[in-house]
């Protein structure tokens, strides 16, 4: 599958270990409803800054996916983290100030539990923020739902989304154990390496 703008979808949230069977779940949703996660991982270019590989990604992308459930701290003396609001800033500001294309932008924003942004982000009130309890089945529903109404996905169920999630990860681990990968390695492969196989996964007819 090609990224164009009208099927690309901005990915963004945490990148770390607790955080990536959500990411991976999410991710997995938009490819099988036929769309193409961006991720600013995804690019080896580092010569261009960061920042300017995301803002590339938000303005190549038509949907954007802000999952703020990280931006709280867990334990005292921990920083809060703020990536992520400002990638959403980032975002919001392309489709209100952005011209044509950028004019069609649409947003959702996830968090971990019902009104905790609002509590630290309070500009966005009235905006509908859903909540997935830090279950990848719940936010596969809530990114489901949303895709079907905001960018006119096929709306099959998200229990098949799920089920054929399952296909995947099986597909997916017995195809990296024959070509040579001990289930460590599976283990330590960077998300956006796994994002490549499902599309892959879906070109070949979604193999069981």
């Amino acid at each position: 599958m090609a990224a164009t703008f009208d099927n690309s979808v901005f990915i963004n949230c945490a990148f770390d270990k607790e955080f990536s069977p959500l990411l991976q779940a999410i991710a997995f949703c938009v490819v099988d409803l036929g769309f193409y996660p961006r991720l600013a991982p995804e690019t080896a270019d580092h010569s261009t800054a960061r920042l300017d590989r995301i803002a590339a990604l938000i303005c190549g992308s038509r949907f954007g996916i802000h999952d703020l459930s990280k931006c709280k701290a867990g334990v005292p003396g921990e920083y809060c983290r703020m990536n992520m609001p400002f990638e959403l800033g980032m975002d919001f500001g392309a489709r209100r100030y952005g011209n044509g294309a950028m004019k069609t932008k649409a947003i959702l924003v996830l968090e971990h539990t019902i009104y905790d942004t609002k509590k630290s982000l309070s500009d966005i009130a009235g905006w509908d923020v859903l909540a997935h309890d830090g279950n990848y089945d719940m936010a596969v529903r809530q990114v489901r739902n949303w895709m079907v109404q905001a960018a006119g996905a096929s709306p099959i169920g998200p229990a098949r989304i799920i089920a054929n999630y399952a296909s995947f990860q099986q597909w997916y681990y017995e195809r990296e154990l024959e070509l040579g990968s001990s289930e460590e390695d599976i283990r330590s492969y960077p998300t956006i390496e796994l994002i490549a196989a499902m599309g892959e996964w879906v070109v070949l007819g979604r193999p069981s």
